[in-house]
């Protein structure tokens, strides 16, 4: 009897949106902010635990295209625009919402971090991490999931806690190669670079909507008589296909207190809401949502960002990796005395012998400890009856040597 599937996590499939970076492919339902359901850190961990069940791993030859490079330089883009049309709208004093206030005030900090990703992930580098073979998200750096999902399962907001109960409860399940735990930091910022994307997507539409909304209006106020708002009225109707939530507000907004001659331009919308089921005060309401909403994303990702630039981690590397907890365990207790650049090149030599061979990095750890194990307790039997001889002292020394995990390293 075939074995089931693990269920599809609730936010995989929806935070890689295909790469078509046409103008308007931020207002479709795959480019939305990443706003999963909020976690807890225990639920954090369940879904850590899921994803490491559902994730399946592409052959490590596959021939993948690499999205990411591509993907930050066309987020440089959008959000050079997206700049250009918020500081216009305050050079002609137009009211902007708190979101985008928060935006081009940490403009600098966004470029350079963009600057920093691109330096931090050279052209090839994500071919070399793990990817995912599953479907929705075929080809992505499996670390890169990880921290979308967790991104959008805190809603932007990521500190030292939440993370590394993540990562651990994944590789309770799963263990992650040292080369993606380096990458996590660089995974992150990509990440929180494309929560902000969306964001800034979402506030430069609204944007566009108000601007198309005042426009309607000064031109209904510009004529006079009732039968030339009428026409003006007929005319954004046919333009308006779609009344979204910031042109209706923004319409309303200035519709009102413009006198009787506009009575009918508030009437009509009156009624066109009525025919969704909607009204304005409703409207308002969701309009001031979204621009709440908009505001704790910017700020829990400009917060996260600037989390990630003073996090030391080397040592989130050292207490996360399972290849450094299995190697902490050398029988001759020499391993964790060492400084960090010298545990690091043990853990390099692990990950070559892991490339070339059958092993995984932990298992290849595990061999070498168990080695060095034997050896230990050939030692201590040979200590247990050696004679106190000056002779002999050579020879002791090299057994000690062979008990430590680096001789087989």
């Amino acid at each position: 009897m075939p074995m089931p599937q693990p269920a599809l996590p609730a936010a995989a499939g929806k935070l890689l949106a295909p790469l078509n970076d046409n103008d308007d492919d931020d207002l479709r339902g795959e480019h939305l902010p990443m706003r999963s359901e909020l976690f807890s850190i225990g639920q954090l961990e369940q879904h850590a635990r899921r994803l490491a069940d559902w994730h399946a791993l592409a052959p490590a030859k596959s021939r993948l295209r690499d999205h990411l490079l591509p993907r930050l330089a066309s987020s440089e883009q959008k959000f050079k625009r997206a700049y250009a049309l918020v500081t216009d709208a305050v050079r002609r004093e137009q009211r902007i919402t708190p979101a985008a206030e928060w935006f081009i005030d940490n403009y600098p900090l966004i470029e350079e971090q963009i600057r920093t990703a691109r330096r931090h992930l050279p052209r090839g580098y994500s071919r070399e991490l793990p990817r995912l073979a599953n479907p929705t998200i075929s080809g992505t750096p499996r670390v890169y999931d990880l921290a979308l999902e967790l991104i959008s399962h805190s809603h932007g907001r990521v500190d030292e806690e939440a993370l590394r109960a993540f990562v651990t409860a994944y590789q309770s399940a799963v263990p992650l190669r040292l080369g993606e735990l380096w990458a996590i930091p660089i995974m992150l910022r990509l990440a929180l670079l494309e929560n902000l994307r969306r964001v800034v997507a979402g506030i430069t539409a609204g944007r566009k909507e108000r601007e198309r909304a005042s426009m309607w209006v000064a031109r209904m106020v510009a004529v006079e008589r009732n039968q030339d708002v009428v026409l003006v009225l007929a005319e954004m109707a046919k333009d308006s296909l779609k009344l979204t939530d910031s042109f209706v507000a923004e319409l309303a907004s200035r519709l009102q207190g413009q006198g009787p001659g506009l009575a009918i331009a508030s009437a009509w919308l009156d009624q066109r809401l009525a025919e969704r089921g909607q009204t304005i005060a409703h409207i308002f309401q969701l309009a001031s949502q979204s621009q709440a909403a908009d505001q704790v994303a910017i700020g829990n990702s400009i917060g996260s960002l600037r989390f990630l630039g003073a996090t030391d981690w080397r040592l989130f590397v050292e207490a996360t990796s399972v290849v450094e907890q299995t190697l902490r365990t050398d029988p001759a207790g020499i391993y964790g005395r060492m400084d960090f650049e010298t545990r690091d090149r043990y853990r390099h030599a692990v990950e070559g012998l892991a490339r070339n061979s059958a092993l995984s990095e932990d298992e290849v750890a595990h061999e070498a400890i168990a080695l060095a194990r034997q050896k230990n307790g050939a030692t201590d039997a040979t200590d247990a009856t050696d004679v106190t001889d000056a002779a002999h002292k050579p020879a002791h020394k090299e057994k000690d040597a062979r008990t430590h995990v680096g001789f087989f390293l």
